[in-house]
């Protein structure tokens, strides 16, 4: 800052100017007006005001080197706000960028464009993709329009989004493997242990076309859809995906990802642990090879009758480290041992040989799991008596576990003939039936470690749904309007680089926060816009707020962040770990 004064035939004011550079264009404007050199005089008592005044601004640049001064910031009720300026802007982006270049997608969006020799760039494309995933999941084009909502511009055009996306899903795989490689700089992955699950996502059409095919929707719509299997480590972040045609079984899924992940990624000593859902015979056998090993669920339901009837018998059980073995029946018949064991897991183990096969059986016994799920039925019960009080006329196909599969419909007399009406009762016989199964559970492996390590691995697979949830509910990726085969494989890499980058910030706040807490307040951790001064932060400051800024070491929570400061940000989200430690 500088001391300017003005001079007239009868007088001298005194201002305090700097340069500043707005819309890179050098410019000097007015910071304060100090006053005229007989008002200076007065008010300082016959003091010197050019000397005063010189004090004055050597005291303001002290103390906007110690980020200090006070800024004044005038406004005019008179005048209007400048047509087409805006003065708002998202910095929540800023934590999310740090992640971004840690694991270094800016230097593998870098190697693509020279292996192609792009004209655009891409690293802007993807970056903005993921902070927008993110963010505000949105279009593509709603993508692109609020990406100039971010502190940073870019010189992103629209065409330039619809030309990354062919490239990112033709580098898909690249990526994938890239980006693991780069994560073991930030810290060690869990990868002994890879938890694999699939989904699907519906399209908002009735023609089937390329990936978009008419398959078992998770959701059970009437749309064609695509499948998506996707690995996640043990500690929770994915690790790689696919995408399949929305009529491909899921069992086929997990061998080919599998498999690219143990080429690419150079891994091949892990357990693979999967529901019931994804444990074909051969993707056990696959997995009982070398070093591999398999955690899957197993439906008691479809065991063969001698193995189904030594899994339900009450005698046998055992807990812990105790030498005895437990019967159900005493501890169901007693209230004082129903309390005392009422959160233990009892479990019960033996090998069996299924198709040449040699695995495994450990099945485990809950209480509370048993309460939890006759809790859940008697709702059931209730609302499918309801049904038939009510209004049994709309009782139509029903899903698997759908209250109505408790509801019987008859259309034949006793005697054989075609009844004159309908008739629905309660099913007794199929509740009876499924409570044979309450507070029972089914695992089959061919680790032998010990049940507790092998149950708490098994544990941990609602993981990977909560994943699926972020992607479908938080993230939306779905409905997906995209029609090309290689802009949806797109669409999906750029779902899974955003949830990677959301797994690291989560990891780094501790998991302190829900999914909800984290994504609304980085959304809302908007900047008034000061020329030539800085941002003044708009939103609440929270635990939240403080919890991020510890964690990522820079602060974007005081009154007004200068645009020195600001640039100071900028660059330090855009530092590796290696980099900034020096």
């Amino acid at each position: 800052m500088r001391l300017k004064v003005s001079r007239s035939k009868n007088s001298a004011s005194f201002y305090v100017t700097k340069t500043v550079y707005i819309d890179k264009k050098e410019k000097t404007i007015t910071v304060e007006k100090l006053g005229t050199a007989a008002s200076l005089r007065e008010k300082l008592g016959g003091q010197d005001p050019y000397e005063w005044a010189k004090e004055y601004v050597a005291e303001l640049n002290r103390k906007e080197q110690e980020d200090s001064r006070q800024v004044l910031i005038k406004r005019q009720q008179s005048k209007r706000i400048p047509k087409d300026t805006q003065q708002s802007f998202n910095g929540g982006y800023l934590f999310l960028q740090d992640i971004y270049h840690q694991l270094g997608l800016h230097k593998i969006s870098k190697e693509i464009s020279s292996k192609y020799k792009f004209t655009y760039d891409l690293d802007s494309v993807l970056s903005r993709l993921l902070y927008g995933r993110i963010l505000f999941p949105s279009s593509k084009l709603s993508t692109f329009e609020l990406s100039k909502n971010l502190l940073e511009s870019s010189p992103l055009e629209l065409q330039h989004v619809y030309k990354g996306l062919e490239v990112i899903a033709r580098e898909s795989d690249f990526i994938q493997s890239s980006v693991y490689r780069n994560s073991l700089e930030i810290s060690k992955r869990n990868d002994k242990v890879l938890y694999y699950d699939c989904t699907n996502y519906f399209f908002e059409i009735e023609q089937e076309s390329g990936l978009r095919q008419y398959g078992p929707s998770k959701e059970h719509r009437p749309n064609p859809i695509v499948e998506m299997g996707l690995f996640m480590d043990g500690d929770g972040i994915p690790l790689a995906f696919s995408i399949h045609s929305g009529n491909t079984n899921e069992q086929q899924t997990l061998l080919p990802l599998e498999k690219q992940i143990m080429n690419d990624f150079s891994l091949s000593k892990f357990v693979v642990c999967t529901d019931a859902g994804l444990s074909s015979m051969a993707n056990r056998k696959f997995n009982n090879q070398q070093d591999r090993a398999f955690i899957t669920t197993q439906s008691l339901k479809k065991l063969k009758s001698h193995l189904k009837e030594w899994a339900l018998s009450p005698d046998g059980w055992l807990l812990g480290s105790s030498p005895e073995p437990f019967n159900l029946e005493s501890i169901l018949q007693s209230e004082e041992l129903t309390e005392r064991y009422w959160n233990a897991t009892f479990y019960k183990e033996r090998w069996i040989n299924e198709n040449s096969l040699e695995q495994r059986l450990i099945v485990t016994f809950s209480l509370k799991y048993q309460n939890y799920q006759r809790t859940l039925r008697n709702r059931q019960v209730d609302r499918a008596l309801t049904l038939i009080e009510k209004a049994p006329s709309t009782l139509k196909k029903h899903r698997q576990n759908d209250y109505k599969r408790f509801v019987e419909q008859t259309s034949i007399t006793d005697d054989g003939e075609i009844a004159d009406r309908e008739m629905y009762e309660l099913d007794v016989q199929r509740i009876l039936q499924e409570q044979t199964y309450d507070g029972f559970y089914g695992v089959c492996t061919n680790l032998e470690d010990e049940v507790e390590e092998i149950i708490r691995i098994n544990h941990r697979r609602w993981e990977i749904e909560e994943n699926f949830r972020l992607l479908k509910t938080d993230f939306r990726a779905r409905p997906v309007y995209l029609s090309r085969d290689d802009r949806i494989k797109a669409h999906f890499t750029t779902c899974f680089l955003a949830l990677v980058l959301y797994r690291y910030l989560e990891k780094q706040l501790k998991e302190q926060f829900t999914s909800s807490q984290i994504i609304t307040q980085l959304r809302e951790m908007n900047f008034y816009h000061v020329p030539a001064e800085g941002y003044v932060p708009t939103y609440t400051r929270t635990d939240f707020t403080d919890a991020l800024h510890k964690s990522f070491g820079f602060n974007t929570d005081y009154e007004i962040v200068s645009t020195k400061n600001m640039q100071k940000i900028f660059k330090q989200t855009k530092m590796s770990k290696k980099v900034r430690k020096k």
